[in-house]
């Protein structure tokens, strides 16, 4: 094994190591008879030459040769990468776990699924120039097939090596991740958008991702748009992120570095946000979205990332957790993380918080739900929860929350249509709304609202809902109100009055005919309300309403037994609205849009998690006191208890949602 410090970039053992295991993978992948089973064979000798591939793409990327390539021989290359993953080959890879376990068999099918999509990460690393980690994982295939060739191997085995592995090397990734986030000294992504001749579209290749039509023709739209238009549509993501900062008081000189979070092909717009941030002293942090097990996220990515080569791919995945994960495995986890941010206490400190360019215009993805796949049991599901509130807590003790803050805008790719560039336009313009007149327009629902003990609201047609949301009381009205007056500064566009819901006689019925979280489809969706917290759940996704109920359970309750109502709000915003309308892309609109269109509610934390403390003060004047409920007033005695570390937004009428977290 190798005992890394997570800092460390270089090992001096790694380049003897790197030359034996390269030659065993050669040995492998040419077809060195072994006594085994033929599918064990072929699986092995595949994913050897896979391996190879790797090895040489990374002597390629290190010798400079791969930057000399032409946009041809870059898309034939990216091509042939993920040709395995594409939704019309899929059904025959070993990423699949319906083939896997077709051809590799019940007890092992599985686990070597899982083995095959970790190793995929392996690009990631030869792009990265990343040595250590090609042999880390190249060392792990060579073991396991090594007990392949050595006789027959139990399910137990498999498992317990692949659980060994990663426990003993969470400090190379669970410590590493932590760097990527707060350091900016890592500028593999920073360098390709500041130093990359954007005109040139073989840029996009450089990052190691899949590269699709889409991200090509979002970079061609940009090529086409003035510097001037760029930098003002840049200058909306950074004021709005500056005027987040401002609305809580805190001075933003104090701090170092954001992270912008983006997908490619947007590259001239990010650079002029590196370069508006750095007018305020900020340098910007470019990570990618993990791409190894245990850092990735099982529900949402975040860092820089492209169009996905097969969504079905990555959900038949989310829950590879299961295989390993347990009460040691999380301590272990937080282990690692609390070293790395100790380490990095104080740029941890000098973080103020990230920069989110969401992208919107694919279409919504309609998961099959495998029983091949991995699921977690009940215990890990407890587990997965107890992990979340662990590293949320571990992450505010380096990170002040009061003194983070964040922003998001959203455009579309041209995957939303044959009028794409018109849609571009017509949402710039509505990200770009006069706040001074949305102010007047919501004071006035708010004087309203705050003279209310209730709102109910109900569903017309077909939609069966009916519900009342309890309001948190005041005690002085000259003073005090309910609902904050939601102007272009954390999230945009402008357009929305929001609150904390009281918890206590929040009841009722919850139904959207058509729900879409993280882009993956709801039939029918029907929550049930009583006291604030969800007591029951439905959906017509699959012919088995249990299935139906796992799946809720397992992407909206986040393996919890029931969630809060954390928000209730009432966007404004009829210009989205009347877009939406007009391009018939209700269906594809992102949150940070759909949610300004009409009534919405979220469950899990409130929008005030970690922040109640901090003063909130509506452009009226008044103070807006509804930011903690009976969970989250527990903060101080017990943390643990107090946060879901989840804010999932549905909204009305559309019935659009997308997950966010805080």
């Amino acid at each position: 094994m190798i005992d890394i410090d997570f800092s460390e970039d270089r090992i001096p053992e790694v380049e003897e190591r790197f030359l034996l295991s390269g030659q065993r993978l050669e040995e492998i992948a040419g077809g060195e008879p072994a006594e085994m089973n033929d599918a064990f064979r072929e699986y092995f000798q595949a994913t050897a030459r896979y391996l190879t591939g790797c090895r040489s793409l990374y002597k390629k990327i290190e010798a400079g040769e791969y930057r000399r390539m032409s946009l041809q021989e870059l898309e034939e290359e990216n091509t042939a990468f993920y040709r395995g993953l594409f939704p019309e080959n899929y059904e025959g890879s070993y990423d699949n776990p319906d083939y896997a376990e077709k051809v590799l068999g019940e007890d092992h099918g599985k686990l070597l699924s899982f083995l095959h999509t970790e190793l995929l990460s392996q690009r990631v690393h030869a792009f990265e120039g990343d040595r250590v980690r090609l042999v880390i994982l190249d060392e792990l295939f060579l073991e396991i097939y090594g007990m392949f060739a050595g006789g027959e191997v139990t399910r137990k085995q498999l498992r317990e090596t692949i659980y060994w592995f990663l426990h003993d090397y969470a400090p190379v990734w669970c410590g590493w991740r932590v760097r990527e986030l707060v350091d900016p000294g890592l500028s593999f992504a920073r360098d390709i958008v500041m130093n990359a001749d954007l005109t040139d579209l073989r840029y996009l290749y450089f990052y190691g991702e899949y590269v699709s039509q889409d991200e090509i023709r979002t970079a061609e739209y940009m090529n086409s748009l003035s510097q001037d238009e760029i930098d003002r549509i840049a200058r909306t993501f950074t004021d709005a992120y500056r005027e987040g900062f401002r609305l809580k008081g805190v001075d933003l000189g104090r701090k170092e570095t954001a992270s912008i979070i983006y997908n490619l092909g947007f590259e001239r717009i990010i650079r002029a946000a590196i370069l508006q941030l750095r007018e305020e002293g900020l340098e910007s942090i470019l990570y990618r979205s993990a791409s190894f097990t245990l850092n990735k996220d099982q529900k949402r990515k975040s860092g820089f990332l492209s169009t996905s080569p097969n969504e079905q791919f990555e959900y038949d995945h989310h829950a590879d957790q299961a295989i390993y994960l347990d009460k040691r495995m999380v301590d272990r986890k937080i282990e690692c993380m609390r070293k790395a941010y100790e380490a990095l206490k104080e740029k941890a400190a000098g973080y103020a918080g990230p920069l989110w360019f969401c992208v919107f215009g694919q279409d919504p993805f309609r998961p099959e739900r495998k029983e091949s796949a991995c699921h977690l049991s009940e215990r890990q599901e407890n587990l997965s929860v107890e992990y979340s509130a662990l590293a949320s807590r571990l992450v505010s003790e380096f990170i002040n929350q009061e003194e983070r803050s964040f922003t998001a805008i959203a455009y579309p790719t041209p995957a939303i249509g044959e009028r794409f560039e018109e849609i571009f336009r017509e949402i710039e313009k509505v990200n770009n709304l006069d706040n001074e007149k949305y102010k007047a327009i919501q004071q006035k629902i708010i004087d309203v609202l705050d003279r209310a003990e209730a709102v109910r609201i109900t569903g017309r047609g077909e939609n069966m809902t009916n519900l009342t949301v309890s309001l948190q009381e005041i005690t002085d009205p000259e003073k005090q109100t309910v609902f904050a007056n939601c102007l272009a500064d954390l999230n945009i566009p402008v357009g929305e009055v929001y609150t904390s819901p009281k918890l206590e006689k929040t009841n009722g019925l919850l139904h959207v005919l058509e729900v879409y979280l993280d882009g993956c489809f709801y039939k029918n969706l029907k929550l049930w309300v009583e006291d604030g917290m969800i007591t029951d759940y439905s959906c017509d996704n699959f012919p088995s309403a249990e299935e139906g109920k796992a799946l809720i359970r397992e992407n909206i309750l986040f393996n919890r037994d029931t969630l809060p109502m954390g928000e209730f709000a009432i966007g404004t915003n009829t210009t989205a609205f009347v877009v939406a309308e007009k391009y018939n892309i209700h269906d594809k609109l992102p949150i940070l849009i759909a949610e300004k269109t009409g009534p919405h509610m979220a469950f899990g934390d409130t929008c005030f998690c970690h922040s109640e403390d901090v003063p909130v003060i509506n452009p009226d004047g008044k103070e807006m006191i509804a930011k903690e409920n009976t969970f989250s007033m527990n903060r101080h005695e017990s943390p643990m208890k107090a946060y879901f570390n989840c804010h999932t937004d549905i909204t009305f009428p559309t019935g659009r949602s997308v997950r966010s977290r805080q």
